[in-house]
Formats: C-alpha cells, structure tokens, sequence
C-alpha cells in the first residue's frame, strides 16, 4: 500500500535536512553543538524589521 501524496504547492512541516540534522547533528557530528554565529558585520547588515509593505 502506499502513502498518500500532499497536495502540490504545500510545503512539508519539515525538510529532509532538518530531518538529517536532527539525526545528525548540524556538523554531521552527532550530539555535537552547532559553531555557526552570526559575525558582528552581518549582524549590523541584517535589517530588525522586515517589512516590505504593499508593492501596488
């Protein structure tokens, strides 16, 4: 028996790669923590609020 399709256009609640790294851990090391930070400069790039507002 198979498993019934989602409808197209609808995004799944999860992606295989947060699967993956659920069962991986983010580096492929798991129970491993995660290095990744946002840097200063990238941090002062980021916009606070994202809100783009209406285009018409």
């Amino acid at each position: 028996m198979t498993k019934p399709r989602e409808p197209n256009g609808i995004e799944p609640s999860r992606s295989e790669d947060d699967i993956q790294r659920d069962q991986l851990g983010p580096r492929g090391v798991p129970d491993a923590p995660d290095p990744a930070k946002m840097t200063p400069q990238r941090e002062k790039k980021t916009p606070k609020h994202i809100d783009p507002g209406h285009t018409a």
